[in-house]
Parts: structure tokens; sequence; C-alpha cells
């Protein structure tokens, strides 16, 4: 007979919180008995788009070789990404989506008991990434919502071998100016990684846009992680990257599942990063929709954090269950958004731009919601 209440693995596994994902369609359309085709989904900052029929063609074309397994070192696309930002192939690594790219960094630099910082109400994959390695986490207090980088630089301890940081900020939609950013790197001691998190990077307008590429070639010790999975509309086919100087990447590539991007997605990564005309549509849609979201929410005197990427931060409520109330409340009309309790703000919902007539049909059901 088996043995009763063993426990199996490191303390520090079983204490993390599994990562939850937003509800899928077909989920909310079985426990509240919708119509699947009248849901609509703002809960997971996707393209509303969808794929660009640049990446359909290409992943059409590829689909003779899934007999056989993918370029492992995934030539086609390095090479894109390669003379996109001008930098040798070996300056990149391939991820499983960028949630890959984040974990691979933590697994490859933090020891148990080491340390790593993160902001408060930052990206949930930063806590689990030090759980999942043991490391001690060091949550800085946010400011205004997002990152204060003075506060960080300043909780650096002998043990910190790695520090998150998210730009645009996801859940919150902050941004840190080019100048400050480059401040902060200025004071890292250059044996502790920082990891510049841009997943929404592509939706800032031009005038705020930076290229962080050039400070990883001032920088050994930072790490650019990007993803296709935003503006590029490839959430499905989960693919990231990261961009670092050989000594960073050469520790990610070891670690590295061999076939961690599949050949379906390298196909039509490559094809959407050629993909300017789609690229542009997605920002345009993205800053129209913002609006539309933001002059309801003034309209419906919600306070919302200034948002730069393709999402919106708004607290329906002053008590704490304020934030689960109205989420039940938009789900039982078809309506799919983010509760972020988790991330300590149990009175916010965050809301992905959609489509004008869904960011329309979210607008209604907010108002019936909070009436």
């Amino acid at each position: 007979m088996a043995q009763q209440g063993k426990q199996f693995g490191p303390e520090y596994v079983r204490a993390i919180s599994p990562y939850i994902a937003g509800k899928p369609i077909s989920e909310v359309a079985r426990e509240f008995g919708l119509d699947e085709a009248a849901i609509v989904k703002l809960a997971s900052n996707e393209n509303p788009l969808g794929m660009p029929e640049s990446a359909r063609a290409a992943m059409a074309a590829a689909v003779a070789e899934l007999g056989r397994y993918p370029d492992a070192n995934g030539f086609e696309l390095k090479a894109a990404l390669s003379a996109r930002y001008d930098v040798p192939a070996d300056w990149l690594t391939l991820g499983n989506g960028s949630n890959d790219i984040l974990e691979l960094a933590a697994h490859a630099l933090v020891k148990p008991g080491e340390s790593i910082i993160y902001a408060q109400y930052s990206f949930a994959v930063y806590a689990l990434a030090t759980q999942e390695v043991g490391a001690r986490a060091i949550e800085v207090p946010a400011r205004d919502y997002g990152h204060d980088l003075d506060a960080m630089a300043a909780a650096i301890a002998a043990d910190t071998r790695l520090i998150f940081i998210a730009n645009p900020n996801n859940p919150t939609g902050t941004f840190l100016p080019a100048a400050d950013i480059e401040a902060f790197l200025a004071k890292v001691p250059s044996d502790v990684v920082v990891v510049l998190d841009e997943a929404y990077n592509e939706y800032l307008d031009p005038e705020l846009q930076y290229e962080s590429v050039n400070w990883v070639r001032k920088y050994p010790n930072l790490m650019v992680s990007r993803t296709f999975s935003k503006a590029y509309g490839l959430a499905g086919l989960r693919v990231g990257y990261a961009v670092a100087q050989p000594e960073l990447t050469d520790l990610l590539n070891r670690i590295r599942q061999p076939f961690n991007v599949n050949s379906l997605a390298q196909a039509a990564a490559v094809a959407a990063l050629a993909d300017r005309e789609f690229l542009s549509r997605s920002a345009t849609l993205n800053r129209e929709g913002k609006a539309q979201l933001v002059a309801a929410f003034q309209r419906l005197g919600l306070q919302y954090v200034p948002s730069y990427g393709n999402f919106v931060l708004v607290r329906v409520g002053d008590d704490n269950d304020a934030g689960a109330r109205v989420n039940l409340a938009l789900l039982k009309q078809g309506v799919i958004v983010r509760p972020v309790g988790n991330y300590g703000l149990p009175q916010w919902l965050r809301v992905t731009i959609g489509l004008p007539e869904e960011n329309a049909a979210f607008i209604a059901a907010l108002e019936k919601a909070l009436g």
C-alpha cells in the first residue's frame, strides 16, 4: 500500500500558486449558457485583428514539413531578427513565447536563496519564475502603479542576480521613458542582469519609441525580451525572443528545450516580422480603441491608469469585492475581461482593447453592471 501524506518536491515549488489564464470563450459559454458567437473576450491582451494573412500563408506553406522536427536553432527567424536589429545571430535566443525567455533567465542565472528584484503590480510571471528557482523575491513598492527605478536600484542586495522590468508594464500599462531606463542601467552592478520585458513595445506612439537593442551593445548585463503574441497577432503560436550579448544567450541556449519554437510558429513569425502594414494597422486600431474606452471611463467617472499598452486598467468600485463582483456581472452578459485581485488590485479590472464593436459591447455591459 502506498504511503500516505508524503510530500514530493521542494517546499518553494509546493508554495507556488499556478498561473491563472483568462477564461476562454468556450468555458464562459458553457458556464453561463451563452452563444459562443456573441461572447466578447477582452481578457488576454490579444490582437483583435487576429493573425496577419502573411503569417497564415507562411504557415500553410510550412505544413508539408510537419513530419520533421523544427529547426532547433531557428535559423530563418534568427536571420530575420538579426537583420532587423543589426545584431549577430548568437545575440538571439528564441522562446516559446516571451514567458519562456523570462523563466529561462531565472533558471540560468539564479541559484536557490539568491534574490530577484521586480516591481509591485508587475507581470505575475516574475514572481512565479522567482519561486520556481527557490530565489528570494524583492518586490519594490510601485510608484503611481508603475516602476520606481530609484527604489529598485536602492533595493539591489549583495545576492541579487536578476532584475525584471516591464516597459510598458502589465497589468497597469505604465511607461518608463528611455532616459530613465538608461540612467537606471548605469547604476546596476555589472554582475546583476536586467531583463527588460518589452512585450507591448510596438504599441508605443512613435514619439515614445526607442531602440533598447542599442543599450545591449553597451551593457553586457542587459537582456531585452520581446514577443510576437501581441501586436503581431501570433498569441496562439507562442513565439518570443531575447536579445543579449553572447555570454547571456549562451547560458539560455544551454538550458532551453531544443525544439521550443515549432515549425509553424517560426514560419509565421518570419512573415509577421516583415509585415509592416499589419503592425501599423494594429497600432492605429489600438490607439483609437484606447480613446474609445477612456472616453467611456471618464463619462462614467471611473478612475483608470493611463495606458501605453493594448489594455486599460480601470477601477470599478471601492470595496475589495468590486472587481470580482463587476467581473461576474460582465461574464453573465458575455463579456470577458481580467480581474486583477491576484496582483493586489481587487477593485480593478484590466480590459484589453478590442475592435470598435467589441469595445462598445463592453462599455454597454459595464454600464449595466455598475448600474
